[in-house]
Formats: structure tokens, sequence, C-alpha cells
């Protein structure tokens, strides 16, 4: 069995179809959502589809390790990065090394940062040509 994580800070609207897509696989399971906001819908999409959430907050991902923890002990074989607004710190990156994807839609870092997301990475990109 192989098995994902995802990472969402939002809606979830992603996170919410590859869940979908891969539950007609069956050697593949969503194994957890990870969130760094607790009132993100995206903890609502996980309930609906009965998929275990682990809300974090800054400390948890960057200071003390409960999200490396939590990773160690969830045992994922792929980290999917789905609307994650925040930048993966170096520990995870190297635990994880070849084996984290970002479905980002465009160039980072260039179309990256503050308020690039949905909709504004698109008019950014096609504002640039």
């Amino acid at each position: 069995m192989k098995k994902i994580v995802i990472f969402a800070s939002g809606s979830g609207s992603n996170a919410q179809r590859i869940a979908e897509e891969f539950a007609q696989i069956p050697d593949i399971q969503i194994d957890r959502i990870y969130c760094n906001k607790s009132d993100a819908f995206v903890l609502e999409r996980a309930k609906k589809l009965s998929i275990p959430a682990f809300v974090f907050n800054r400390d948890d991902f960057y200071t003390n390790g409960k999200v490396l923890e939590q990773l160690l002990s969830d045992t994922p074989d792929l980290i999917v990065l789905a609307g994650f607004l925040w930048l993966i710190p170096e520990n995870i990156i190297k635990k994880y090394e070849g084996r984290i994807i970002n479905i980002h839609p465009a160039l980072l870092p260039k179309y990256g940062g503050k308020g690039m997301y949905g909709i504004n990475v698109h008019n950014a990109v096609i504002a640039n040509k």
C-alpha cells in the first residue's frame, strides 16, 4: 500500500479531487490531510471523505518538530502540496527528498509568495506573457 499525505491551507478543492481520484486505486491511500489553519474548509472536506486531519501551527512546523514527528508516524510514500502556502522547512525536505510534489500552477519562486494563490497566480502569469 502506497500512502500519500496532502498539505493544504485553504478550501481544499484540489485535495478533495486528489483524494477522490486515488480512492479508485486500491493500492494507494490518502492517509492524512495536514493543515496549518484550523478554520480551513479543507478540514470539512477531509471529514466528509473520512480522511484524518492533522492541524498544526507555525511552531509545530518550524520549531518544535511536531509536524515532522507526525510525518514519521504516518510514514508517507509521497507528500503532495495542494494549495499549501508555507515554505517547507529543511528538515522535512531532507527527510522526504524526492517524495514531495507541489501542484502550484506556475514557476516558483517567481509566481509564489504573498497573494500568489488561486486565480491570482494565473492572472500574474498571463499578465507577464
